[in-house]
């Protein structure tokens, strides 16, 4: 036995060591494969990183938020990382059953360690795979986490873990047994009843059975080590190493999520000059090999975890798009295309083939075909990725917020989507009205700037105008950005009209642009149309510079004498989605604005008094989180304050809320883009909200507005909701509220109060 059990050991541990340093290399060159990121991009501060890994890792900060779930993984990722010292043990097992580790074997916390994880590991795969069982695909179908994982692969590692943890614990019971443990001993607290159990054999049986088990313990390290070696696209298990250099990569150092700012376009790691764009650059991504070195260890370190899949509202809705499996295709495509690649093979910026017939000569007939496959296409294309699946997402952020390894999805996608806007002109066609009202009116409904200041009538204060009632910003607190929907929408106007009163009652001084300012670019840019969004952007930036003071040149770059401004540039802003691109995507094209929500400055108005809640609203309340304004920007907090400020009201949350919200179906260019598949996004959203009986569903964002408001409006058509209820912004609902009754021919309490308080507007 002891023979056997040596020679089995000794060739898997050879053979599985030199797969895994072959599959290693492979890695290497497959990532080589990728284009480089912009320098320091991913290497700026190693400290931050280091920290942010090391706090990822032993705080599972992502996979705790899934209970027990998180717990079971953190246990069996521990001890997969510290539970080496046991194979070592192993190893000398084979050659003398009572061999005990140097130094390590015997000191008591060691001993207690091991015995302590080693059944904790147990433990935790066993719910694991007890969850998988009682999520399998063919039960709840489409909605399981795991439908289209590869389940098999999954078994296996499971089963894997299962086998050494138990072989681990067997051994510690022969062990103890072995060197005559005749009582309980803390050394075996876990293991004892096996120190029992195998008491009683003679030393030969538990000799044999020692080489038996240690064989056992290593031939299947060593398998599960010859078989990923093999499977470099096996993303269940080499996500526990590639995992730690993708969390050490991401884009921020300090540990926020990649939403937010979309990442500017680059070529060749440089980003892209649309004004004078290089002969070779390339626009967006329609090869695999396009995608940056980053891109490709993202494809490679996803576990098939499926949370990613579980929170996509396009998914949740019957549409093609998964991440999860758009992440898989990608990393298969890839995995199975990179000897073509490795070969020489490829394609140039002008789409020549790279390649000779003599490079190529040797390249496996199955990547060869793999390289013929378009990266976009539909199923009688042999596409890897079907353009309805691209055009589905709503970049709501979801897959990025839950994904436990810091997958990038939506920066993907958004490149994808890059090249079939800019060099293909393939998107969805209604679309492409709105491309064209951004270019021709700067605003996607295509109407005449006059209209952005049509709302001034509808209010009875004075509203400064910059440029025409005041030169600048200096004399104002606040440029109010009223943003498109909010001046030309008429459901989000009666948002601006209420801030607006608001501030007026509060006695902020604000002012609002001349009807000049262009569309943020918001939609155009996740649509893909980056020249577009840069054109719109620098115009803004330019008028936002001159309105607070800075000289500019004709570019609209700031003048260095004047880099300091003259007026604080605070801009407060009603729309999530202008929120975001102003204050995190501007400052990458030289505009660099501190910027809020006006939740946010309204929850500061009513804590220092000066706005005052006082009239009930009666009912029951339910707030709808906007993506843009939530999980890219992480403002869940001032629209909850505001509503729990107002009496009389009840706020119920919604099942889906705060980070797992449910996207209102507008984002990524969406709001302009017929839904034509599945369930609409907002209908589902809607239905969410109405399961609690709500008076008012509420939100912060004029796309949501909209969204919830049709979805609303379609259902008390049908019948399926009573006409009562409401879509309101926080806004509303709190300007209800501090108007207090007034008696016939007085006005309303609070507007005289804060009318007295506060220091008159600036006049026209």
């Amino acid at each position: 036995m002891q023979l056997a059990a040596i020679i089995v050991s000794l060739v898997l541990t050879v053979v599985g060591v030199a797969l895994l340093a072959r599959a290693i290399g492979q890695f290497v060159r497959y990532f080589k494969l990728g284009q480089p990121v912009p320098a320091g991009s991913r290497t700026d501060n190693p400290y931050a990183r280091s920290v942010t890994l090391v706090r990822e890792f032993l705080g599972h900060t992502r996979m705790n938020r899934w209970g027990i779930v998180g717990v079971a993984h953190w246990f069996v990722a521990v001890g997969f990382l510290t539970l080496p010292p046991t194979l070592a043990q192993a190893f000398g097992q084979l050659f003398q059953a009572n061999w005990t580790l140097p130094v390590l074997g015997g000191f008591l916390p060691f001993e207690l360690y091991i015995e302590f994880i080693g059944v904790m590991t147990i433990l935790g795969i066993a719910v694991l795979i007890a969850i998988r069982l009682l999520s399998l695909p063919s039960r709840p179908g489409r909605k399981s986490r795991f439908a289209g994982s590869k389940s098999g692969q999954a078994y296996f590692v499971e089963y894997v873990i299962l086998t050494i943890g138990l072989a681990i614990y067997v051994l510690r019971g022969l062990e103890g047994a072995i060197h005559g443990v005749e009582q309980y001993e803390a050394t075996y607290f876990a293991s004892y009843p096996l120190v029992l159990a195998f008491k009683g054999l003679s030393v030969g049986v538990l000799q044999n059975l020692i080489y038996f088990t240690a064989m056992v313990k290593i031939s299947t390290s060593f398998i599960w080590m010859i078989v990923v070696s093999l499977n470099t696209n096996m993303g269940v298990a080499w996500h526990r190493f590639l995992a730690f250099p993708n969390i050490w990569f991401k884009r921020d150092a300090d540990g926020g999520t990649a939403l937010g700012a979309l990442l500017p376009m680059t070529s060749g790691g440089r980003p892209i000059d649309f004004t004078d764009p290089g002969d070779d650059d390339v626009f967006g991504v329609s090869q695999v090999e396009q995608f940056s070195w980053k891109g490709l260890l993202d494809f490679s370190t996803c576990t098939e975890c499926g949370r990613c899949q579980s929170q996509c509202p396009a998914w949740n809705t019957g549409k093609p798009l998964s991440p999860k499996l758009l992440v898989m295709s990608l990393r298969d495509h890839a995995h199975a295309k990179a000897p073509y690649l490795l070969a020489g093979g490829g394609k140039t910026a002008e789409g020549e083939e790279k390649g000779s017939e003599e490079q190529l000569k040797d390249v496996p007939a199955a990547a060869l075909a793999e390289a013929g496959r378009p990266l976009i296409g539909t199923a009688e294309e042999n596409g890897v990725i079907d353009p309805d699946v691209l055009w589905s997402c709503t970049t709501c952020g979801a897959c990025v917020e839950q994904c436990p390894v810091d997958i990038e999805h939506i920066d993907h996608i958004v490149d994808m989507r890059r090249y079939q806007v800019m060099i293909e002109s393939a998107f969805p066609s209604e679309a492409g009205t709105m491309l064209k009202n951004l270019e021709k009116k700067g605003n996607p409904w295509g109407l005449a700037k006059k209209q952005r200041l049509e709302w001034l009538k509808e209010v009875d204060f004075e509203v400064p105008v910059v440029g025409r009632d005041i030169e600048d910003l200096t004399e104002v607190e606040y440029l109010y950005w009223v943003g498109c929907a909010g001046s030309l929408e008429d459901r989000a106007k009666k948002t601006t009209r209420a801030f607006a009163e608001l501030l007026h009652m509060a006695g902020v001084k604000f002012a609002i642009m001349g009807g000049d300012e262009k569309c943020t670019g918001d939609s155009a840019r996740r649509l893909g149309n980056e020249p577009l969004f840069q054109e719109l952007g620098m115009e803004n930036v330019m008028a936002l510079n001159t309105a607070f003071g800075e000289e500019t040149d004709d570019e609209g770059n700031v003048v260095p004498e004047s880099r300091k401004p003259k007026s604080a540039k605070k801009i407060v802003a009603t729309c999530p989605h202008c929120l975001n691109t102003i204050g995190n995507e501007y400052p990458q094209i030289g505009g660099d604005y501190e910027v809020v929500h006006h939740t946010q400055l309204l929850q500061r108005l009513v804590d220092e008094g000066r706005l005052v809640p006082v009239t009930p609203v009666e009912g029951i309340i339910t707030y709808h989180d906007p993506c843009y304004l939530g999980r890219h920007n992480k403002i869940y907090t001032p629209p909850r304050e505001i509503i729990a400020s107002v009496p009389g009201i009840r706020n119920e949350e919604m099942h889906r809320h705060k980070e797992r919200g449910f996207c209102c179906g507008a984002g990524g260019a969406r709001m302009w883009m017929e839904e034509r598949i599945g369930k609409r996004i907002n209908n589902e959203r809607v239905d969410e909200a109405l399961s609690l009986n709500p008076d008012i569903v509420s939100t912060a964002c004029p796309f949501c507005l909209v969204m919830l408001t049709d979805s609303v409006n379609g259902k008390k058509n049908d019948g399926k909701a009573k006409e009562s209820v409401q879509v309101v912004d926080v806004a509303q609902l709190l300007l209800e509220s501090v108007k207090a009754p007034a008696a016939d021919g007085e006005p309303p309490a609070g507007e005289a109060d804060a009318e007295s308080a506060a220091e008159p507007a600036p006049a026209k």
